[in-house]
């Protein structure tokens, strides 16, 4: 029958595990999915309030688009034939992914690396060549510049998800540099960093950075995310690849009235980051994790062995955190994403309890 091509590519598709999204608990301190608490509910009730006054959206949003892109080249400092926009950086990567990577297109990573990334890797069936973290958590640069000429692709995520691990800049500056291929660097949790490489897409042309609204600007909901890249990247990707509507009327003005509140997202940015390192030093003093740096706005601990424990007696605290299990040589791993002051000390007294 003509159909059985179909049903192959069902029973072949249905063999893959896809992105699996945190489970949702009612009543929960909800730190497991990065999401940014920091920020005031109500800044972002008050911008959905505000968007609702002028618009139809019975209408598609014609030259909305164009507006959030003028409202990103201020904020970031780059030109506006610069910059993509799409319905969440997850989108992007997916166009990107299944329009310039093949079967045949190797691409070099980290190992743990942004799930989305490897399961549509999966899903397009392009193969990876994946570097693993070292016992610290670091990545080794001459593993990756030995590795480079062997893949068409390099994709990085900067600061790292899971492991909050970023590069010193030289050594990242280097990496691109020598990357004789398309360049893609994910900087999702960029804010939260000590630097962002977004200025090397001015002289390369190889290289597309990932932005989002996600995590910093507390839209999670809304889908918002950004590439950059040079003109000619963002030509094509704009007008050919991308959808002719990629975000809907209320994101694209709630874009545009969060990024007039830079100042803001700049001090809660800066608060998470103290925040942050509190959480690492108040793990570290418990003397029963192995606790990470991180560049971004959640923590890295290895719980050895106890990581499901811990886990359920956070659930029945009314606390989720992420259970990830085994990274590297390390089984155990757990991770806290950084939300407000409160919701973080009500996670470091359920922690010490549980060690009690």
């Amino acid at each position: 029958m003509k159909s059985n091509w179909f049903q192959k590519k069902i029973d072949e598709l249905s063999c893959l595990a896809g992105y699996k999204k945190p489970s949702k608990y009612s009543n929960t301190i909800k730190l497991d999915s990065n999401e940014n608490y920091a920020i005031q509910r109500e800044f972002a009730v008050d911008l959905i309030n505000q968007t609702q006054k002028d618009l139809d959206v019975r209408e598609y949003p014609l030259g909305g688009v164009e507006r959030l892109v003028e409202s990103l080249s201020s904020y970031i400092r780059m030109p506006a034939n610069m910059i993509g926009l799409g319905n969440g950086s997850d989108q992007i990567i997916d166009l990107i992914l299944s329009n310039f990577a093949s079967k045949q297109t190797k691409i070099l990573t980290s190992d743990p690396t942004f799930g989305f990334f490897e399961e549509r890797c999966k899903l397009y069936s392009i193969p990876t060549i994946k570097i693993p973290f070292t016992d610290n958590m670091t990545l080794d640069l001459k593993k990756f510049l030995s590795n480079s000429k062997k893949a068409s692709i390099l994709y990085l995520d900067s600061p790292n998800n899971p492991t909050g691990f970023q590069f010193v800049r030289n050594k990242l500056e280097q990496l691109i540099e020598e990357f004789d291929g398309l360049v893609i660097i994910d900087e999702a949790y960029v804010e939260f960093a000590d630097y962002s490489i977004i200025d090397m897409t001015k002289k390369k042309n190889n290289l597309i950075v990932l932005r989002t609204l996600s995590k910093s600007f507390g839209l999670a909901g809304l889908r918002i995310g950004y590439l950059v890249a040079n003109e000619r990247i963002v030509n094509v990707f704009n007008r050919v690849i991308q959808y002719p509507y990629p975000l809907n009327t209320i994101a694209i003005e709630a874009g545009i009235l969060a990024l007039q509140e830079s100042k803001y997202i700049s001090d809660i940015t800066n608060q998470i980051k103290k925040e942050r390192s509190k959480i690492i030093e108040k793990l570290r003093n418990m003397k029963a994790f192995d606790v990470f740096d991180s560049q971004a706005n959640f923590v890295l601990f290895v719980a050895h062995g106890t990581n499901q424990r811990i886990y359920k007696a956070l659930i029945e605290q009314g606390i989720s955190i992420k259970n990830l299990g085994k990274i590297g040589k390390y089984d155990g791993c757990l991770r806290v994403t950084v939300g407000s002051k409160e919701m973080n000390s009500k996670f470091i007294t359920a922690m010490r309890d549980l060690l009690t």
